[in-house]
């Protein structure tokens, strides 16, 4: 999310890595004495330099405080968080590889965490939103209410991560202010029982279906209808402005559907969990391993005017 800056205080750049580990275990590490929250649990990282790469600033933060030498790391979230001490603005990046093994240089603690599990306390507060998103799965699956979902060939990512052994998210896009819709919607749930997904409604009407897992909506109807809804909360997202409004409405995520958003968001990422349009043939390992934001959303609608 954006933040009105005071005019009175500047904008801190912070890299933030998410190393998530083999086992898909995540680093967090405690706040020395004498620092702000001294004792609080974070991800680990620091403050970008001025003219420095980002990722160039996470390697070397790392490095200073870990002793370890990363990989590629790719973008995730980057959004503001105004402290007490310090206006600032996190730009958390996945890191998978790694040399060394990560050791206190600076006397803080260290754990590798399940982000479903028994967390450190306590935690500060901009990685309570951040282990949060990391149990979003890493794909989305959008369909028509008759066509029953299966997982594409090759979705299924070997890289495990804090989020790729989730399901994968189903939106249901239909206009539900008819009877027929609802009906196949439970029909559809009770076929797909066993496989537990998180199955979400989207298209005119979402919000009414009281048995699904959440709603997408589109980005201007978020602030009015979304939070009446249980569940998770998505947006369709288009533009810079429609990021805005899933900020503002409280989303859980975005489905980026606009290329030319998409490819701005590959340098700066969304304030929010971002999945990006892609096939299924494309979806594989050596891709999924690169992919910034949260993942990518595949298209199963029938095409229009098919009668499917």
């Amino acid at each position: 999310m954006s933040l009105a800056v005071p005019p009175h205080r500047q904008v801190t750049r912070v890299a933030v890595g998410v190393l998530i580990r083999g086992d898909g275990y995540v680093l967090l590490a405690d706040r020395p004495a004498g620092k702000p929250y001294a004792g609080y649990w974070e991800f680990p990282g620091g403050k970008i330099e001025s003219g420095e790469d980002v990722a160039a600033a996470l390697a070397r933060e790392l490095h200073e405080e870990l002793g370890i030498d990363v990989g590629p790391s790719v973008p995730w979230v980057t959004f503001e968080f105004d402290y007490p001490h310090a206006h600032v603005e996190l730009q958390f990046r996945v890191v998978r590889e790694w040399h060394g093994d990560p050791h206190a240089r600076e006397g803080q603690r260290l754990r590798f965490v399940d982000p479903a599990g028994e967390l450190p306390q306590p935690l500060l507060p901009a990685a309570v939103p951040t282990l949060r998103w990391l149990l979003l799965p890493r794909l989305v699956l959008v369909v028509g209410p008759q066509i029953p979902p299966a997982l594409p060939a090759g979705a299924a990512d070997p890289h495990r991560t804090g989020w790729n052994e989730a399901a994968p998210i189903i939106v249901v896009d239909a206009d539900w202010r008819g009877t027929g819709p609802q009906s196949a919607f439970t029909l559809l749930r009770a076929e797909l029982a066993t496989k537990q997904p998180l199955l979400l409604a989207s298209g005119p009407g979402a919000q009414r279906i009281t048995h699904a897992d959440g709603v997408v909506l589109e980005a201007g109807a978020i602030v009015d209808a979304a939070l009446r809804a249980s569940g998770l909360h998505g947006a369709w997202v288009g533009s810079a402005e429609d990021l805005q409004l899933a900020s503002e409405g409280g989303c859980d995520f975005v489905l980026v559907r606009s290329a030319a958003l998409a490819e701005e968001l590959r340098n700066h990422s969304a304030s929010l969990p971002a999945y990006f349009l892609s096939n299924a043939a494309s979806i594989g390992a050596a891709e999924s391993a690169e992919w910034p934001g949260q993942g990518r959303w595949i298209d199963l609608r029938p095409p229009a005017g098919s009668g499917g």
